[in-house]
């Protein structure tokens, strides 16, 4: 399945008020505030990379007081446990 992370800056208060806007969309497997160069880190999935793509350029950046965000996309099967 399609997953992505992505960081967000956001303005200085704002990380609360974002992270609830976050936890409604389906897609958002996880979601928290973090220290660091960014202020929130989402893991996102979704069924195809194009409604992925979708869902954070049209979605998640257009989330009121979010700066800027850096999207991460997921190999997929690098890094998985083996179910052996």
């Amino acid at each position: 399945m399609p997953t992505a992370y992505v960081l967000i800056n956001c303005d200085l208060g704002s990380e609360e008020e974002i992270i609830k806007e976050l936890q409604k969309l389906p897609e958002v497997v996880e979601v928290s505030g973090v220290f660091g160069v960014y202020d929130i880190i989402v893991r996102i999935s979704s069924d195809s990379m194009d409604k992925l793509r979708e869902l954070v350029t049209w979605h998640v950046r257009r989330i009121d007081k979010v700066r800027s965000t850096l999207t991460m996309m997921v190999i997929e099967g690098q890094g998985e446990k083996s179910k052996e």
